[in-house]
């Protein structure tokens, strides 16, 4: 395979270095930013280099690609950095944990970042710039698009589909059959059990602080 250059210097940079490298066994030849937001010229112990120049001195022929960005902007921004480094010529590499569960015939995109304890049942389709965080079940001809960002612990049902560019939170629920449109925010906790159009927004209610402090509740 061939080494890797990772788009971002935050987090989420750093948490996929840490998957491709030790999971993937990947090499990761150099981290890359646009040039205004660039404050460091090494970050976990590989070169940063600007973005706008990052094709000379790592030719797309010979290194491979991958956008490690979160979901800002709905994911617009990560979409936007997959189809910059297209146009440069690289291809995006995909990471699938060792620790996931897959079928064969799973269908994934590109730029796709699938973390532990993932259930991916029988012909799940996700397609391009998808990431599934840590502990998700996603239900046998399930189809989630291109962009998504799905946090930890969410429930997505048999046969549901999810629109390009949402974001599910931790812990929500999607019952089966349901079609969520594109550019959705589903908030923590919040179970779907109906279609949601495009743009739709779904928060479940917030637990309610209590006026009692801790060393006056009773039977604890």
């Amino acid at each position: 395979m061939k080494p890797l250059i990772i788009f971002g210097l935050g987090q989420i940079a750093e948490v996929a270095h840490f998957y491709f490298t030790v999971d993937a066994r990947r090499s990761v030849a150099a981290f890359t930013v646009d040039q205004d937001y660039q404050t460091e010229t090494v970050f976990c112990g590989c070169p940063v280099v600007p973005f706008e120049t990052v094709a000379d001195r790592y030719p797309p022929a010979d290194y491979d690609f991958f956008v490690a960005t979160g979901y800002a902007k709905l994911n617009r921004l990560r979409e936007e950095k997959c189809a910059a480094a297209r146009a440069k010529g690289y291809v995006l590499a995909s990471y699938i944990s060792s620790k996931a569960t897959a079928w064969p015939g799973l269908v994934t995109g590109e730029n796709c970042f699938i973390l532990e304890d993932n259930t991916l049942q029988p012909f799940v389709e996700i397609g391009d710039n998808v990431f599934l965080w840590s502990g998700n079940h996603v239900g046998h001809h399930a189809r989630i698009g291109a962009n998504a960002f799905i946090s930890s612990h969410v429930v997505v049902s048999g046969g549901v589909t999810v629109g390009r560019n949402c974001f599910v939170g931790v812990n929500a629920t999607l019952r089966d059959h349901i079609q969520v449109g594109e550019a959705c925010v589903i908030g923590a906790g919040a179970v779907v059990t109906q279609d949601l159009a495009d743009k739709s927004v779904m928060v479940a209610p917030e637990s309610v602080l209590s006026k009692v402090p801790s060393d006056r509740l009773r039977r604890i």
